[in-house]
This record gives C-alpha cells, structure tokens and sequence, in this order.
C-alpha cells in the first residue's frame, strides 16, 4: 500500500484505487493515519483519476480523513473525480466538507 501514497513536505497525496470499497477502505485508512501521526500534514489531497466506483465506506473514510486533518487545521481536497464518484459524493453531502474537482474542471483551472 505504500504505493498509494506521496509524501512532499506538508501535503499528503493519496492515490485512491480503482474501486474504494470496505476493503480497499480500511487499508487506506491504516496507511494515511499512520502518515497524519506524524504530523505536519496541512493538505491531504485524494487522487481519484483511476476511481470508478465508491460505495458508503468510502465517503466514511474520506470523512474520518477530514476531521483529523480538520482538527489540526488542514484541508482535504478530492481530484479528478469523474462524474459516477461526484454523483455519490454530491449525494452523501460531503462536497459542503471536502472541496472536489471533477477532471474536465480540474485541466481548465491548468490553463
């Protein structure tokens, strides 16, 4: 799983798998906390580029996420999230949390 994440200085990237699932939850969720103890993380950024599918576990992890890095005064930002995975997290509430740029937003704001 130490593939999944990139540490440079204060911000933590997490390349989220294909399906984010209860399992693939959980390790992540291991992962990352181990990282957050550490400390010093100011931006935890999610890198959904390869995610098609997300259920409720998902949203609990990237939840748990935010309120720890939240409470330390951080942000949480999702990336490249294509229109299946926006539609789950529009639906579950957690863009008023987590601010969230879908691929084709995120490649105009390059320009």
């Amino acid at each position: 799983m130490s593939d999944v994440i990139k540490r440079r200085e204060n911000c933590l990237m997490v390349y989220v798998p294909e399906e984010l699932d209860h399992h693939f939850a959980q390790q992540i969720t291991k992962v990352v906390d181990e990282e957050l103890e550490k400390g010093e993380i100011s931006q935890l950024v999610f890198d959904f580029s390869k995610t098609t599918f997300m259920d409720s576990s998902g949203i609990g992890m990237l939840m748990g996420r935010y309120r720890i890095v939240r409470y330390s005064g951080g942000r949480v930002t999702a990336i490249h999230v294509n229109d299946r995975v926006y539609r789950i997290m529009r639906i579950s509430g957690i863009y008023k949390y987590i601010e969230i740029s879908q691929e084709t937003v995120w490649h105009q704001k390059k320009r």
